[in-house]
C-alpha cells in the first residue's frame, strides 16, 4: 500500500510537470521575444515547437553539450541559449502557442508551454516623420487579440508624466504630451509609443555680467528636424525684448529685435537688434542670438517665438540678469578712505542663489565679509588695490562673475602739495597775463592826441612869409 501511494504521487507530479501552466506573453509585430523554460538543466535535451493548425512544427533543439540547431526558414530568425529561445522580429503569423520539451534519453521529463499574444496599437504618430503641433489631435489605442478561452487583461496607458489613462486616448495635444506613452497590458507587458510634439527649448533664466558675453538661448528639440518644421508650415521666427525695469512707464510694448521668414529667406533681419547676431544656422535647430559683451541695459525678458500657417504660435521667454559691481564713491580712492562695493543683478536674488567676493591677494578684508551683495572697506590700504571679483553661485555651480579694478592712491605728500599749489597758481598767473594783454590792446586801439610843443612859439595871427 505504501509503495502504491508513492507511485501515485510520483505519477501525479510528473503529469503536473509535463502539462504545467501556460505562460502568457504579450508582444507587438516586429519586436523580439525571449521564451525561457523553467526546469531544464545541462543533462537534459531540449526541443522547441510552434503549434500551427493543431500541428507541432519543430523550431530548434539544444543538447547536453550546448550544441544546437534551428530550422532553416527565412520567415524565422531564431537563437538558442540554455533554456531560452529568442525570436527576432516577430511576424504577424508567428503569434500563438509554443512549447519546450525536455528529455533525458528517451524519457520526457518536463514541458513548458507559452502563449504569445499580439498587442495591437493604433496611433496617428506612428509614421516615421510625423510630429504634432500643440492644438492638433492625438489618438492612441491599445488592445490585444485575446483567445476565447482567456479573460481580457487590464489595459491602460501611462502618459509621459506616469499618470494612468484609459486604453483609448483622444485629446487635443499640449506641450506636456510630448514624450513616451506606455501601453500597459496586465502586469507584465509594456509597449511604448513616442509622441513628438513640436516645441521650443530655452531656459527660464540666464545669467551673465558686464564682463561676459550675452547669449539668448533658444532651439528646436533634437527629436524634431528642420524639414519637419517646414512641413508643418512655419511662417516666421522672432525675438522680442522687454527691458526690466521698463525704459519708460508708458511703453509696455516689447521691442522686436530680429526676425526670420523661412518661406522667403533663411537670413535673420535686424529690427532693433542691440548689436545681436545669430549664434548658428537655423536649419541646424539653433535660434539663439548673442553679442560679445553684455550691458546693464540688456536686463529684461527676451521672447523667442515661432508662428505657423495654422495660427499656432510657440513661445519661450528667457529672463536675463546682468551682474555688475558698482563702487561708492568710485573706483579711484585715497589711502585710508572708506569704499563700498555693490554686486547686483538689479533685482533681489532667489533663495537658491548666493554671491561670493574674491579680493586681491594682499587685501585684509575678513573672510566673513566676503559674502553678500554689499562689501565695505572701512580704511582702504595698498593691499586693496587691484581687481575685485564677484561671483554668482547656485549650489556648486558658478553662474557668472563680474570684475572691478580699484585704484588706491597714497595720502598727500609735500611734493604733491607743491604740485597742487603750482596747479592753483598757474590759473591766477594766466588771468593776470590775459588782463595785461587786454589793456595793451585797448591802448593801441585808442591812442592819446598830443599837442605840438615848439621851441619859439609865436602869438596867434597872420604873418608874412
Amino acid at each position: 500500500m505504501k509503495y502504491l501511494i508513492e507511485a501515485v504521487l510520483i505519477l501525479h507530479s510528473v503529469l503536473l510537470s509535463v502539462s504545467g501552466t501556460e505562460k502568457v506573453i504579450y508582444a507587438q509585430v516586429g519586436q523580439s521575444v525571449t521564451l525561457t523554460a523553467p526546469g531544464g538543466n545541462q543533462d537534459k535535451y531540449a526541443r522547441w515547437y510552434f503549434v500551427e493548425d493543431d500541428k507541432n512544427h519543430e523550431l530548434g533543439w539544444i543538447n547536453t553539450f550546448g550544441r544546437y540547431g534551428t530550422i532553416a526558414d527565412k520567415n524565422w530568425t531564431l537563437s538558442l541559449t540554455g533554456n531560452s529561445l529568442t525570436i527576432e522580429r516577430i511576424q504577424d503569423k508567428q503569434f500563438g502557442k509554443f512549447f519546450c520539451e525536455f528529455s533525458q534519453g528517451i524519457i520526457k521529463k518536463d514541458k513548458a508551454t507559452f502563449k504569445l499574444i499580439k498587442v495591437k496599437g493604433k496611433s496617428n504618430v506612428l509614421k516615421p516623420d510625423s510630429v504634432l503641433l500643440p492644438g492638433e489631435s492625438l489618438s492612441l489605442d491599445c488592445g490585444v487579440e485575446t483567445p476565447r478561452d482567456r479573460p481580457t487583461p487590464d489595459i491602460h496607458w501611462l502618459n509621459p508624466q506616469g499618470q494612468s489613462v484609459k486604453n483609448t486616448v483622444s485629446k487635443t495635444v499640449e506641450h506636456e504630451d510630448n514624450g513616451s506613452w506606455t501601453c500597459v497590458v496586465g502586469n507584465d507587458y509594456k509597449a511604448q509609443v513616442s509622441v513628438p510634439v513640436v516645441d521650443l527649448a530655452a531656459p527660464e533664466r540666464d545669467y551673465t555680467s558686464t564682463d561676459s558675453r550675452l547669449t539668448l538661448p533658444c532651439s528646436i528639440p533634437s527629436y524634431v528636424s528642420w524639414e519637419q518644421i517646414k512641413q508643418k508650415g512655419v511662417q516666421e521666427i522672432q525675438w522680442h525684448f522687454s527691458p526690466k525695469p521698463p525704459s519708460s512707464p508708458s511703453s509696455d510694448e516689447p521691442l522686436r529685435l530680429m526676425y526670420l521668414s523661412p518661406e522667403s529667406s533663411l537670413t535673420w533681419t535686424t529690427d532693433q537688434g542691440k548689436d545681436l547676431k545669430p549664434a548658428s544656422d537655423a536649419t541646424k535647430g539653433s535660434l539663439s542670438l548673442y553679442k560679445n559683451q553684455a550691458k546693464v541695459e540688456d536686463r529684461g525678458d527676451y521672447t523667442c517665438s515661432m508662428t505657423f500657417r495654422n495660427g499656432v504660435t510657440l513661445k519661450r521667454t528667457v529672463h536675463v540678469q546682468v551682474l555688475q559691481i558698482t563702487p561708492f564713491p568710485g573706483a579711484e580712492i585715497i589711502y585710508g578712505q572708506s569704499v563700498s562695493l555693490l554686486c547686483s543683478t538689479g533685482e533681489p536674488l532667489t533663495s537658491d542663489l548666493q554671491l561670493k567676493w574674491f579680493p586681491p591677494e594682499r587685501s585684509t578684508v575678513p573672510t566673513s565679509d566676503r559674502r553678500g551683495a554689499n562689501l565695505t572697506i572701512k580704511e582702504a590700504g595698498s593691499g586693496d588695490s587691484g581687481q575685485w571679483r564677484c561671483e554668482l553661485w547656485r549650489s556648486d555651480e558658478r553662474l557668472t562673475s563680474a570684475a572691478l579694478k580699484l585704484n588706491i592712491e597714497p595720502k598727500l605728500s609735500m611734493w604733491m602739495l607743491v604740485i597742487i599749489c603750482s596747479a592753483a597758481i598757474i590759473p591766477v598767473l594766466l588771468f593776470i597775463l590775459t588782463f595785461i594783454l587786454c589793456r595793451r590792446h585797448q591802448q593801441k586801439k585808442h591812442p592819446r592826441h598830443r599837442l605840438c610843443q615848439c621851441r619859439n612859439p609865436k602869438p596867434k595871427g597872420f604873418y608874412r612869409t
